[in-house]
């Protein structure tokens, strides 16, 4: 199976701050098969990798309550210069809510948030190379941005990561662009100024692959989890938006077959 093509300012990591990594862990093991391998404490702090046969396709951390987030997923970005992407993020309406530092032996982190307040991670390779197996079930497949500022985000992720742009919708009813075209796309933005709730800040989304959508669903609830968006058949999928047992969303996408 070949290996992820993850280049410069595009996805290349997702990890959930949970409350309870262990009833976390329980549930994606039963949703996706995920097995688990929890990092030193000292070293790590706990940090736990996900793998979906036998490939890292996420990490799990503890969400202390002291930050006052909820729990979340986050998409990380690669960096090839942390501190230089860190400083351009800052000088283009972006902020810095975590400055970079060192993973020992793995790479660089750093946490931001874009020109319209959507928190985002930063990894600079080392040691981890991020996920290794992405579209395949149980794995991450996309990564897209809610933002109510469609034109300023689109010029932060060009001006700050360099993304090419290609437009897949412009009117008011579908305003949505791709970093990359087609099937080389990486990520996608939409313009969600007509329905992201007020007290909802500008968001980025991760969506794993599925076999099956419905079925996916009913082991969600069955595990604790909710549903925010029932399964819907799109040009892109089958697609639905859900939490976890412990409250945190994530998307789930199905590869319609044609035919």
């Amino acid at each position: 199976m070949p290996k992820p093509d993850i280049t410069s300012g595009s996805p290349c990591w997702i990890d959930l701050m949970t409350a309870d990594p262990q009833r976390s862990m329980d549930f994606y093991s039963e949703l996706f098969g995920w097995t688990y391998e929890v990092g030193d404490q000292e070293k790590y702090g706990g940090y736990t990798m996900a793998f979906k046969d036998g490939q890292p396709v996420a990490g799990l951390m503890m969400n202390d309550g002291q930050s006052g987030y909820p729990d979340v997923w986050s998409t990380y970005l690669r960096v090839d210069d942390i501190g230089a992407a860190v400083d351009a993020a800052a000088a283009n309406g972006g902020a810095v809510y975590m400055p970079p530092m060192e993973v020992p032996e793995q790479g660089k982190m750093a946490m931001i948030g874009d020109a319209g307040g959507a928190s985002l991670g930063l990894w600079e390779f080392g040691g981890h190379t991020g996920y290794q197996l992405v579209a395949e079930s149980g794995a991450p497949a996309w990564h897209e941005l809610f933002t109510r500022d469609f034109p300023a985000a689109v010029k932060f992720y060009q001006d700050v990561f360099g993304w090419d742009i290609n437009v897949v919708g412009d009117t008011d009813e579908f305003r949505y662009s791709t970093l990359g075209a087609n099937e080389e796309a990486k990520a996608g933005i939409m313009d969600a100024s007509s329905f992201l709730p007020a007290e909802a800040p500008a968001n980025w989304h991760v969506y794993f692959a599925v076999d099956n959508a419905d079925e996916t669903i009913e082991k969600t609830l069955a595990r604790g989890g909710t549903v925010i968006q029932p399964a819907e058949d799109t040009p892109f999928g089958r697609n639905a938006a859900l939490t976890d047992a412990t409250g945190a969303p994530f998307w789930i996408t199905q590869e319609i077959k044609q035919g």
